[in-house]
């Protein structure tokens, strides 16, 4: 789902930051895969040819930025961006900025130029800018310590740009150009950029700064450039819903009515389900001991609560990795949450069966009750729009939900909230109506009707 570059001179330790930040987003976050890469690419033809371009410095800036930039478009659409539609986080060590500063800044050729030649490449999302003093970073080099570059060329070569002045120079590129002196050439002034994170210390120290870097951008729920979210999303409903037909269900439950995938909403109208739903979490979160309140969000819309329900919604039966692996990247929870609100699901709200094995080291499975599962696909459908429906719901205490939806779309939304009802359709596309044998709604007038109404 994100694009991730790791920058830096020569020597850096852009090699090992790149691991580190690929360990860190495995053990701490919910993307279904993680996967590494780096410009150029030596195993590629393409890759190859940027190179070659680089090993004198006769070729000039022209001909090296455009062997990079070929490699780069070639490298964005047939290897990063399916990968990023899928789900996954590609970290990858240099990316467009080396492009900018090594031959728009250094080599003259000029910062609109080189943009230009890499406008149809991806555009990262955080550039994790990792600096070093030049003269650190040549012994670096020399000794091929922190460097993935150093073991797939020969040790006694080295490119041109391995000299103490080009260095200072590139190490100055990117102090004007990601410390903001420069202006960032469109498109790439849509990502982020974070640093210059300061590798003078031992790996501990670095990993924690990483740590800390990647944990701010990934919390804040940013919206990818390179994919569409909702494609994304779709993408991991479908693959839950085809996971779990293959799945059973806890024996431990057995609380009518059944869970059902096409009549999920068992008669119900979507936003008396809602009403329902939000009078009885108020009501369990109100019973929670007033110290331990700040553990569980008290809108049954929140991010933390939409996640959980919502997943668990479309699974038979999960342990706490199972569950966070299903979340995927934009519903993703910490595990410390997720713990907490499983708690909280089970012990006050009654919403959540925890099913603990009587002997064996198998961790606790909660399964979702079968009477809250409309609630829970109902939270995934209106994902797009909860932050708004609960805004809308906090400034008119007194409305019902039943007028909720039509009172933030309007008669004529504007195109963002245009887009949201929009990517609530591509949801119910794949969720489905809410009974059997009805189709979900086409548009935003089948929209409001399904919300009052019911499935057609």
């Amino acid at each position: 789902m994100y694009l991730i570059s790791v920058e830096g001179g020569d020597g850096s330790g852009k090699g090992i930051a790149t691991q580190m930040l690929a360990d860190i987003c495995a053990e701490e976050f919910t993307f279904t895969n993680v996967a590494v890469t780096g410009e150029p690419r030596r195993d590629h033809p393409l890759g190859q040819l940027a190179v070659e371009a680089v090993s004198t410095g006769e070729a000039g800036p022209v001909h090296e930025a455009s062997m990079f930039a070929a490699d780069r478009l070639d490298h964005s659409h047939a290897w990063i961006v399916p990968r990023l539609a899928r789900g996954e986080v590609v970290i990858s060590e240099r990316n467009v900025h080396s492009s900018l500063v090594y031959q728009g800044i250094v080599g003259d050729l000029g910062l609109e130029e080189v943009a230009r030649l890499n406008s149809a490449a991806c555009v990262p999302d955080l550039c994790v800018w990792v600096d070093c003093d030049p003269e650190m970073a040549l012994q670096r080099i020399s000794k091929g310590a922190l460097s993935s570059e150093i073991s797939t060329r020969d040790a006694d070569k080295q490119e041109y740009f391995e000299t103490d002045e080009l260095q200072t120079q590139i190490r100055a590129g990117y102090a004007s150009l990601l410390g903001g002196e420069v202006r960032m050439p469109a498109p790439f002034d849509r990502g982020q950029v974070a640093g210059p994170v300061v590798n003078d210390g031992g790996k501990i120290d670095l990993r924690q700064k990483l740590q800390r870097v990647i944990r701010d951008f990934l919390y804040r729920h940013t919206r990818p450039l390179n994919v569409d979210l909702d494609t994304v999303e779709c993408h991991l409903l479908d693959s839950a819903l085809s996971w779990q037909r293959g799945q059973r269900t806890l024996d431990v439950v057995d609380t009518p009515p059944p869970r059902s995938n096409s009549n999920w909403l068992v008669g119900e109208r979507p936003w008396r389900v809602m009403q329902q739903a939000d009078t009885l979490y108020r009501k369990a979160w109100d019973s929670v001991p007033v110290q331990q309140r700040s553990d569980v969000p008290q809108n049954p819309l929140a991010h933390t609560v939409v996640s959980v329900v919502g997943t668990l919604s479309l699974l038979p039966g999960a342990e706490v990795s199972e569950l966070r692996r299903w979340l995927g990247p934009a519903r993703v929870v910490t595990s410390r949450h997720t713990q907490r609100m499983l708690k909280f699901l089970h012990e006050q709200s009654g919403w959540v069966r925890v099913h603990r094995p009587l002997k064996g080291a198998d961790a606790p499975r909660s399964e979702l009750r079968p009477d809250w599962q409309a609630y829970g696909r109902l939270g995934l459908v209106l994902w797009p729009l909860k932050e708004t429906l609960s805004a809308w719901m906090q400034d008119n205490p007194e409305s019902s939900w039943k007028s909720a939806l039509n009172k933030i779309l309007g008669r004529n939304p504007d195109a963002d909230m245009r887009a949201c009802a929009d990517a609530c359709l591509a949801r119910l596309a794949v969720i489905g109506s809410g009974a059997t044998d009805h189709d979900p709604p086409a548009d935003i007038d089948g929209l409001r009707r399904w919300w009052r109404d019911g499935p057609e």
